[in-house]
């Protein structure tokens, strides 16, 4: 019997050792690796210059207070606030924590109490967060949560008009619901939740845990839709899997997170901004970036070309290397991929997940579309 809470409905699979889009289980089979931790290590397993990176820092210092000057922080955070309108960042070691240091800061800063989120939305796994979760598996069993949130069905511009107000604190949100099921909004309703938040002077939070550092083919995906949030928060593929999570804000937001207000003892260590910042050096440039794009644009238009025959299929749609496929029976296909040697995860209960590394080829591109069009010609039959 295991010594482990039983938290996790785990896989029989144990992962052993990964090199670039590839990982290696117990019996050594090979997996092309579509789900990358969750889209996390966005640069494959065991990247040359980000193993570099932990090595060289490990030698010097791991960990220091935050009562002390981090020289790696101030990188960081000058890295992650460069191509943005945003001035500062509070470093962490999840989601979860940059969504409670979010919640914080814009109740601190406005003296309000109210934030709205959005039906079918996640925020992670702590108190403060899975109250702000729009999804009620989350919470069960836990007795009441925070009452001050207030979730609304997404991409319901009238719904959000007649709850946001001047006592409303901020408005919570991803761009691109993950968890939810790769659900995007139309671009009137990013244009009517910022107008709104102008109006009514309400802060504009957006949880960009699963959607930053480039998965969607931008630095932030929030750029897709020429919002203005006032507070990001980040985490994921930050640190390519070494635990950081980071939340970044405007100026005018400083003086409420002072001395005393808000701290970690982990976060934001030499070891893991280090790690951090060799993960950006290479993200964020604008090559690479396009690629990303690129490369999700050919692989989303690949899978609707071929899959759109299959009655089963009800959507594909993302962003980038976030891309997801509704359909029926998704959980059984996602097993079955995992039979022919290629690793998903689901979203909601009927979306298979795509998540490759950000530096995936063409190539693996290509056989993991040959895998999932093999197991659908293999299921189902098509429409002519």
């Amino acid at each position: 019997m295991s010594a482990l809470f039983p938290t996790y409905k785990r896989k029989q699979i144990r992962l052993q050792k990964g090199n670039g889009t590839y990982v290696y289980d117990q019996n050594d089979k090979k997996y092309l690796d579509f789900t990358s931790g969750i889209a996390v290590t966005s640069l494959g397993h065991c990247h040359p210059d980000v193993v570099a990176a932990l090595q060289k820092q490990s030698e010097c210092i791991w960990h220091t207070s935050n009562l002390f000057e981090i020289h790696q922080q101030e990188l960081l955070a000058d890295t992650l606030v460069k191509h943005t309108h945003l001035d500062l960042a509070f470093f962490c070691n999840s989601g979860a924590e940059a969504n409670e240091a979010a919640i914080k800061l814009a109740k601190k800063f406005t003296k309000k109490n109210k934030i709205i989120t959005f039906n079918d939305s996640f925020h992670g796994r702590t108190f403060g967060s899975m109250s702000a979760t729009g999804q009620q598996k989350i919470k069960e069993g836990y007795g009441p949560l925070l009452s001050t949130f207030i979730h609304l069905p997404w991409n319901d511009i009238e719904q959000l008009k007649k709850q946001a107000d001047n006592d409303t604190a901020a408005i919570m949100m991803e761009v691109i619901q993950g968890e939810g099921g790769i659900k995007i909004a139309d671009p009137d309703f990013y244009k009517a939740v910022q107008e709104i938040c102008e109006k009514n002077d309400i802060l504009l939070i957006i949880d960009e845990v699963q959607t930053g550092i480039g998965r969607t083919g931008k630095r932030y995906a929030y750029e897709h839709f020429e919002l203005d949030p006032d507070i990001v928060t980040l985490a994921k593929g930050l640190g390519n899997g070494f635990p950081i999570g980071a939340m970044l804000g405007k100026s005018k937001l400083a003086d409420m997170f002072g001395p005393g207000s808000h701290g970690t003892t982990f976060g934001g260590n030499p070891l893991a901004c280090a790690v951090s910042q060799s993960v950006l050096d290479i993200i964020f440039h604008d090559e690479f970036l396009s690629e990303v794009e690129r490369k999700g644009k050919n692989f989303k238009a690949q899978l609707e070309n071929h899959l759109i025959n299959f009655p089963c299929v009800k959507e594909i749609r993302g962003k980038g290397l976030l891309i997801g496929i509704e359909c029926e029976r998704a959980g059984e296909l996602i097993v079955n991929l995992e039979d022919q040697g290629l690793l998903t995860v689901p979203a909601g209960e009927p979306v298979i997940r795509l998540l490759p590394p950000l530096n995936v080829t063409d190539e693996e591109l290509t056989s993991a579309l040959n895998t999932i069009l093999a197991l659908f010609n293999n299921k189902y039959e098509k429409v002519t």
